[in-house]
């Protein structure tokens, strides 16, 4: 890949997700990702630091309208040693739903987020 641009570039610290309760969310992806809830999470606001593979920390924040469309963003999460069956299980014991199966299975976090997991 060649850079676009010259200088220093501009990285992503982090990702928000606006939600009704943002402690319940954060908590399912802390536990999804492996990450550190903040200590200070409350149903208003809460934090999860990125897990060591470096990525972006997550923030997120009460909001008072509710979600009316998809996201059109989402996490594509790889299932540890490509099972994914086995993962979908995991992500589900953890609040997630399914909704669609497959070899790409489309999910959804507590607050309805949906993101895939794939070998």
């Amino acid at each position: 890949m060649v850079p676009v641009g010259s200088g220093t570039l501009t990285y992503v610290k982090s990702i928000t997700f606006d939600c009704a309760d943002a402690l319940v969310v954060a908590r399912f992806w802390a536990a999804a990702l492996g990450g550190e809830l903040d200590s200070g999470a409350t149903s208003g606001k809460a934090y999860v630091e990125a897990p060591g593979w470096g990525g972006p920390n997550l923030w997120f924040q009460r909001v008072p309208e509710p979600a009316v469309a998809k996201n059109r963003m989402h996490f594509d999460l790889r299932a540890p040693g490509g099972d994914v069956p086995a993962e979908v299980a995991r992500l589900s014991a953890l609040g997630a739903t399914v909704v669609t199966p497959g070899d790409l299975t489309v999910m959804a976090d507590p607050e309805g987020n949906v993101f895939c997991v794939e070998a």
